[in-house]
């Protein structure tokens, strides 16, 4: 099965069409959807309403998500207690992606999706990309394509190539959890007008464009493993090296990382007792509390949003999306206030890439930490005099984007457009010198990308901003 996900992560031509047709049809499907997308003040969205004792913003259903408020104490980072509204969308979706050998090669069933807080409307999303409540049909209005395939009475007629739980941003969804699946179907499935077949190599060259593929898209293709070798992993190296060209030593370089199984700075052993202490050591504390009862947040009729101006909102939008199960709907949506930062540090370490990888506390963590990149904030204030608090390597980071020095990838990638308005971060891997040093503060160790791979595969190690940044990596040749 790795072996499979390496051939087709390797595969730049589809057998259905090539990466540059793709594009082309991509701009024909967005010519042929009808959007508009409205901001509208909170009383005008049908169905949502604040309750008059808390002022949590809920669906006329119980369904769907809610905003409320929570109070958060921990004895982690320089500020021990705050307030923040947050979702609450206590059902766990699907994310799902069909996949079939097309000339012996794997290739996914993409979809081209259309979502309120899309910064360019259409952006490709997995097969199925459905929460609960609308698969169900609690919209009343049709049930997603294929879902017939991923539904429980009928998985086993299909191979299960990936399946776990991973989780939300923690920073604005109270425990959320998504299912990550991914099926090799066998028999001929029809092909929707909206839907494509691309693959593994086709995704990710398309990842080095600006809010192509979405959110929900990369967090499922991050978990894909490509296999953990011992001692034959040189040779395998070497075979496998020759396919590049001197200007594409980081992807060889990328492989390497993802499939040696020796050459660790940290044993896989050492590096959970490294987090397991770290969980130990610090606490977070999360109380739901009313929307009415934040500190230094104001609800207006058309913004829930923070006094002085940082973080986010929350607004309201009244969407027409004519390929939607539901044509038309309104809902509440988070907006950030500014575009954020993220960004992975790699060094070559006895020969093989590392990642610096940080243990972050976020509010809606399900257990208090989970693993993170380098750098993850808004770009907001850091630098300017009075700041709170500067992230670690936050200056190395912006240092290096503005000399442009060591940048092995960057892009600007979106957050899921269902649940945020036009939010994207910037997207940094960057290759650190000889002389970065390799002691780093207790929350941050050294992994390969053989490790990270083999994290994701257990629920909650990884954040979702992690498993983005990692989806991007690709093994295959510049054209």
């Amino acid at each position: 099965m790795s072996l499979d996900f390496l051939k087709s992560a390797l595969t730049v031509n589809g057998s259905h069409m090539s990466t540059e047709e793709f594009l082309e049809w991509l701009q024909k499907r967005k010519a042929s959807i009808g959007v508009k997308i409205t901001k509208i003040p909170f009383a005008e969205m049908n169905h949502w309403y604040f309750e008059d004792e808390t002022q949590n913003l809920r669906h006329s259903s119980g369904k769907f998500f809610s905003i409320e408020g929570i109070e958060v104490e921990t004895n982690l980072g320089v500020k021990p207690r705050w307030t923040q509204p947050i979702i609450n969308q206590n059902e766990i979706g699907y994310l799902g992606i069909l996949a079939k050998k097309f000339d012996g090669v794997l290739h996914f069933l993409m979809q081209c999706k259309v979502e309120p807080g899309n910064i360019n409307f259409v952006q490709l999303s997995p097969t199925l990309q459905a929460t609960k409540s609308n698969y169900s049909q609690v919209h009343k209005g049709n049930p997603p394509l294929y879902l017939e395939y991923f539904l429980k009475n009928n998985r086993s007629k299909y191979k299960v190539l990936l399946d776990q739980l991973q989780s939300e941003q923690g920073a604005r969804f109270l425990k959320k959890r998504n299912r990550n699946i991914i099926l090799e179907v066998f028999e001929d499935i029809p092909l929707e007008d909206d839907f494509c077949w691309l693959t593994l190599g086709q995704i990710h060259t398309l990842l080095a464009l600006d809010n192509v593929i979405n959110m929900d898209t990369r967090t499922v293709i991050s978990g894909i493993p490509f296999g953990s070798y011992g001692d034959e992993v040189i040779q395998f190296y070497n075979v496998i090296s020759a396919l590049f060209s001197d200007d594409t030593e980081y992807q060889a370089g990328m492989l390497y990382s993802a499939v040696e199984n020796d050459n660790h700075l940290h044993s896989s052993a050492e590096i959970i007792s490294w987090f397991t202490e770290l969980k130990a050591q610090y606490e977070l504390t999360v109380k739901r509390i009313p929307l009415a009862d934040l500190d230094e947040w104001t609800i207006t009729e058309t913004e829930i949003a923070h006094n002085e101006g940082k973080y986010f909102k929350v607004i309201g939008v009244e969407s027409e999306i004519s390929n939607r199960e539901v044509s038309s709907w309104t809902q509440p949506i988070v907006e950030s206030v500014q575009h954020g930062l993220i960004a992975f540090v790699v060094k070559r370490i006895n020969g093989v890439y590392h990642f610096l990888v940080q243990a972050k506390l976020e509010a809606g963590n399900l257990d208090v930490l989970e693993m993170a990149p380098t750098v993850q904030c808004l770009t907001g204030n850091y630098r300017k005099a009075g700041a709170e608090f500067v992230p670690p390597f936050l200056d190395f980071v912006l240092d290096s984007i503005k000399e442009s020095d060591g940048i092995l990838y960057r892009s600007f990638q979106s957050e899921e457009g269902g649940r945020f308005y036009k939010e994207q971060n910037e997207n940094v891997i960057i290759e650190a010198p000889e002389d970065f040093p390799e002691d780093v503060p207790e929350n941050y160790t050294w992994m390969t990308l053989n490790q990270l791979k083999m994290f994701i595969r257990f629920n909650n190690y990884l954040n979702i901003q992690a498993r983005s940044l990692i989806s991007v990596i690709r093994f295959n040749r510049h054209d």
